[in-house]
């Protein structure tokens, strides 16, 4: 306790660091008190029926993600999905058009262009999501919670809902500029965490009920979460070596100042981005689903707004497990690494330097991938299981799944940011054992 006051001191005499804490803080507050804000023309006391049917199921992820001003009919309601989904795209194009690939080539500039594009695409997908959560509302809420109707709340509704979103963008933005963390990581994380005592309040109050399996229930569910934690950290953090049957080979088994060099290979390089863009992705079909004729849909809203069903899980599985891939190849860049092997002196004995390398890596990337996206996979999908056992809704959401993956790695990248301010002016971090690791072990981002 004495080790965390005097910590606590040592971020407060880091002026630039207590700075941006506070900023990062008074956006945060910001962004809570916006979730409650509910759009012009809606009458806030008959929202109940809304904020019920949004505690289960797809919409109540959706709710979840926002903290809960999907249920709220908030001018934040669409919170920053959105523009996850317009940055899933852009970075797709950036893998299949030369336009974009030529962006990325060109540094910042590029990356400003490109930060644009994403923008421009976020407010076409606000477009379409906004009339869709409109027509929702219509069939949620009583006539009479309307209290003004026709072209001009329509209009007005969708407006107000893109500049939402855009203004929660520009939050997420300011808090990585000016703040401590990445800005729009923390904003998905306060609106998971703003979930959380309400999911346990719930499920502690479903357990102690009758034949609710009572205290010792409920006790158990709570270990089960604090193992699943465990095993969540474990691998948000991944590993900084490569399996031990590849380590003998590495780097000609030199050692320097007595300790032997690995390639620092991550058996989950991806972190929990796949996760987050799988999870964006099976946001979409609700938008569709309002659109279709109640016959043509049925069977498509069944099997991707059913959030224990098989075909969902299966899918979002899939999603995640290439999303990995596609992640580990932008952030992994196994000819670069060859690269500076051979422009160091290292070398792999048995392989040449140069290209060989390179297809040695690359082979050994892909290999170490898969088992570390089938366990994220294997997470994403445990909520599911739960609800299938018994586990109220919301609280099953943080028995793995996106919402403790987010929860985790959010936590873990904040955390080594403000050790990294305290080690670097000469304090004692976090932590006695050793470093904070991240996603990515060193710095991140999203």
């Amino acid at each position: 306790m004495i080790g965390f006051i005097e910590t606590l001191k040592n971020i407060y005499k880091i002026e630039d660091l207590r700075n941006r804490i506070i900023t990062t803080l008074g956006f945060i507050l910001i962004y809570r008190l916006g979730s409650f804000i509910v759009l012009p023309g809606i009458d806030p006391n008959q929202l109940s029926q809304l904020q019920s049917s949004s505690q289960e199921g797809l919409m109540g992820l959706l709710n979840m993600f926002s903290g809960g001003a999907f249920g709220n009919a908030s001018i934040f309601a669409l919170g920053i999905m959105p523009y996850i989904t317009a940055s899933i795209v852009v970075q797709l194009l950036g893998m299949a058009i030369p336009y974009f690939q030529r962006l990325q080539r060109e540094g910042e500039s590029g990356r400003k262009k490109m930060n644009q594009i994403t923008r421009y695409l976020t407010v076409g997908i606000l477009i379409l999501q906004a009339p869709s959560y409109i027509a929702n509302l219509r069939v949620q809420l009583p006539p009479s919670a309307f209290v003004s109707e026709g072209t001009f709340f329509f209009i007005s509704s969708v407006l107000v809902l893109t500049a939402g979103t855009m203004f929660v963008m520009w939050l997420g933005e300011k808090i990585t500029d000016k703040g401590i963390g990445n800005g729009i990581s923390l904003i998905i994380m306060i609106g998971i965490i703003a979930r959380l005592p309400f999911a346990l309040i719930g499920e502690f109050t479903s357990r102690i009920e009758q034949s609710g399996g009572g205290l010792v229930m409920f006790l158990l569910e709570i270990i089960i979460m604090f193992f699943i934690f465990v095993m969540t950290i474990l691998l948000v953090q991944g590993t900084r070596r490569i399996p031990v049957q590849y380590a003998k080979r590495i780097v000609g088994n030199k050692q320097y100042g007595g300790v032997r060099q690995y390639i620092p290979l991550k058996v989950n390089a991806a972190g929990v981005m796949p996760i987050i863009f799988a999870q964006a992705i099976m946001f979409v079909p609700m938008a569709f689903v309002q659109y279709g004729s109640a016959e043509s849909m049925s069977w498509f809203a069944s099997s991707f707004t059913d959030f224990t069903g098989f075909m969902y899980n299966f899918i979002f599985a899939l999603l995640i497990i290439a999303f990995t891939y596609f992640y580990t190849a932008v952030t992994v860049n196994p000819n670069q690494m060859a690269e500076d092997m051979k422009r160091n002196g290292g070398f792999i004995p048995g392989v040449k330097p140069g290209r060989k390398t390179m297809e040695f890596l690359d082979n050994i990337m892909s290999r170490i991938t898969l088992p570390g996206s089938m366990f994220l996979a294997l997470v994403a999908i445990l909520p599911a299981f739960a609800m299938i056992f018994g586990v109220n809704n919301q609280f099953a959401q943080f028995f793995g799944g996106t919402s403790l993956l987010i929860l985790v790695g959010v936590v873990l990248d904040t955390l080594q940011q403000i050790e990294s301010h305290l080690l670097m002016r000469h304090y004692d971090g976090l932590t006695k054992s050793g470093r904070i690791k991240g996603r990515a072990g060193g710095a991140s981002g999203m």
